[in-house]
């Protein structure tokens, strides 16, 4: 276990496990009723249009939407997991689904209205736009914070290339913003370890992405009195109470759990198996639940509170929602090294249109922003809702044309993009060693 004295208190945090039963049954009794459980919720939700609420019957006058013949594919799973998202659907992934499948709860407005009021701000724009559009216990976080209570943050990068893109910087963005207006302290793992387990590279060249990306992680403001940076490959041999609490967890997770988790096969290194147990807290994507249900299910049995998390929708490639964004392909990415040409080039030869194929048709009949990659991007990076909210309508009636729905993306994306650079420029190989290096943090609780 790893602790950060918080000037008089301590906050630690803790590695991870599969459920968040306590309740022994035979795994095949489990799986089979679980599976049931989320094929009668999707379902439900089918059939009445509105989500399972227990206790809660639909209204009368509801009915599933109807919006048309179904197409050819349209009903296949999506696949989500920590290292592969696809989907068939132009839109994207189903999130309503995705809630069900993996047993979370959806982030709806009246815990947005409750974030604002217990910490006294606008909620941010990834809460406002369903972005962050999953829990799992919130609430809980909401009440200690309520009764003064300290909690912190956990987010954490794996780095597998020496260049960061605009996706990566979600998580970043939010945490850093949470860190403002709860002022608590944060830890971000960076999984250099994980990245030499999975990828064709040495231990040399992970270390040093490590070191680039965590420049890019802190280019986006985060206080050095405030925020603790470390690399596994610098810090699981350094610090013996971690080493140990690792310990502890992977003395309560069977092969088999970890097995059906993650996929793995008895062909996997051994690495791999051990590796999910040194994860912790909060904002991430969706994808990184299961290491996150592996700590819920350890954490009570070796004396920790569960940790609460918040599910973050995935960064569409360019060519499309129906895979998100990979640092090995530079054409699927705007990358946060891109030149403003660069940006300006990426956007208006690879960004997936919604618009139609002529100006005439699309005049006539609109666009459709729910596909189209440009209008996602102003999703995420455009803070004026009702600038976004017009956008929208414009597209969709045929006023506002592809071309010009893109270059507000590119007159967006290229000032940002151009600060973060000019920050990044600023942060010197002592500035990475200052957030690395394991000190008091400036917290009063």
């Amino acid at each position: 276990m790893v602790s950060f004295y918080l000037k008089k208190k301590s906050v630690r945090f803790y590695s991870c496990g599969l459920s968040d039963s306590s309740v022994w049954v035979p795994q095949a009794e489990t799986d089979a009723a679980v599976q049931l459980l989320l094929k009668l919720k999707v379902d439900y939700k089918q059939m009445t249009g509105q989500d399972y609420k227990a206790g809660c019957p639909p209204a009368h006058n509801s009915v599933a939407p109807d919006n048309g013949p179904v197409a050819d594919g349209a009903d296949d799973e999506d696949t989500v997991d920590p290292w592969n998202v696809s989907t068939t659907s132009a839109k994207g992934v189903d999130y309503d689904k995705l809630i069900v499948r993996f047993g979370s709860s959806k982030i709806d407005k009246e815990l947005v209205d409750r974030i604002e009021k217990v910490s006294g701000h606008t909620p941010h724009r990834f809460l406002r736009r369903g972005i962050f559009f999953s829990h799992r216990d919130m609430h809980q976080v909401l009440d200690a914070y309520e009764k003064h209570k300290p909690f912190y943050l956990y987010t954490g990068r794996g780095p597998s290339s020496e260049a960061m893109h605009v996706g990566h910087l979600i998580p970043f963005i939010f945490t850093k913003w949470l860190q403002d207006v709860f002022d608590i302290p944060l830890v971000i793992q960076m999984t250099d370890d994980e990245k030499y387990l999975w990828k064709d590279l040495t231990v040399e060249e992970c270390h040093r992405f490590a070191v680039e990306n965590a420049k890019d992680i802190i280019a986006c403001g985060f206080d050095v009195n405030k925020t603790f940076i470390f690399s596994d490959l610098d810090y699981m041999g350094a610090s013996p109470k971690f080493y140990r609490n690792v310990v502890k967890v992977q003395k309560h997770v069977t092969f088999n759990q970890v097995k059906g988790i993650f996929g793995f096969t008895d062909s996997d290194c051994i690495g791999k198996i051990s590796f999910p147990n040194i994860q912790c807290l909060i904002p991430c994507a969706i994808d990184q639940d299961p290491y996150f249900r592996m700590t819920r299910d350890v954490a009570p049995r070796i004396g920790y509170p569960k940790p609460a998390l918040l599910h973050s929708t995935f960064f569409p490639a360019l060519q499309g929602a129906q895979t998100k964004m990979s640092a090995s392909d530079a054409n699927s990415s705007i990358f946060l090294t891109d030149t403003l040409k660069q940006i300006k080039n990426k956007v208006n030869k690879h960004a997936f249109s919604g618009g139609k194929d002529t100006v005439e048709e699309h005049r006539k009949y609109g666009g459709n922003p729910d596909v189209d990659v440009s209008f996602m991007y102003l999703t995420f990076f455009l803070e004026d809702d009702e600038q976004l909210e017009k956008i929208r309508q414009d597209y969709s009636s045929g006023a506002l044309l592809t071309g010009e729905l893109k270059k507000i993306l590119i007159e967006t994306l290229q000032p940002m993009i151009a600060l973060h650079q000019e920050r990044r420029k600023k942060v010197t190989d002592e500035t990475v060693k200052q957030f690395m290096t394991p000190r008091p943090l400036n917290f009063n609780y």
